[in-house]
């Protein structure tokens, strides 16, 4: 490969090929139906709080069908921060329906090859998330384990230049210390939804910005708080 042809290539943005394009378009539309399961879900919620759950576990068994996805500002930081990296080994906690892996998906096509990594446990969005892969062809980009993440991500042993965090609140921090061994230094770690989740992100939150400091880390005002930190 001539140095014209190796810059081409890594000036490349995937985001901007129409059948990926598209397929992302598609998903996030569909994602605008999200509205009208939290309106069902809504009174069986304030139920399950009223009787003594945590809001967590009384809203759990409404999200199957929920995409609950980033924002497309928040997947072009995705984008951004993983080509910035130059990352080829990225970790996912939280597939859904397999959106968010596709920004991250693109940005390793584009930095020459590597793989994405992410786990699910709801069987639906499993089917849904790689039959999304295939439509925008990231098959050989994005790599999906099912079933519960503290489990499906211990035996990584690549180095990883990327977490994104957006699964179950409450393992965040199970899940990044879980792979903290891994990181290679420098490495980028984004947590979704800061606001909302404040009181259960907490602990997650006093780990990322906390002395002895591991990570430098800081709110990014997008959607509802992208927490961004890099491992020092």
């Amino acid at each position: 490969m001539t140095i014209t042809e190796n810059w081409h290539k890594k000036s490349m943005n995937s985001l901007e090929d129409p059948r990926i394009a598209n397929t992302i378009k598609t998903l996030h539309h569909r994602a605008g139906q999200d509205r009208v399961v939290f309106a069902r879900a809504l009174p069986g919620v304030i139920g399950g709080v009223w009787r003594g759950k945590g809001f967590m576990e009384a809203v759990k068994p409404y999200l199957k069908n929920a995409y609950i996805l980033i924002d497309k500002a928040q997947g072009r930081v995705l984008y951004q921060t993983a080509r910035t990296r130059g990352a080829q080994r990225i970790v996912e906690f939280g597939a859904s329906f397999g959106i968010s892996a596709m920004y991250l998906a693109a940005a390793i096509r584009d930095n020459g090859g590597g793989k994405v990594l992410t786990t699910e446990m709801e069987p639906n969005k499993i089917a849904s998330a790689r039959a999304n892969w295939a439509e925008a062809g990231f098959d050989r980009e994005s790599e999906l384990r099912e079933g519960d993440a503290l489990h499906t991500l211990r035996d990584i042993k690549e180095p990883i230049d990327l977490v994104f965090l957006d699964g179950w609140k409450e393992a965040n921090l199970l899940i990044l210390r879980l792979r903290e061994p891994a990181l290679t230094p420098g490495a980028s770690i984004l947590c979704d939804d800061i606001k909302p989740f404040c009181k259960t992100l907490k602990t997650y939150l006093d780990h990322v910005r906390g002395t002895p400091r591991r990570f430098v880390s800081e709110e990014l005002p997008l959607g509802d708080g992208l927490e961004f930190s890099v491992f020092v």
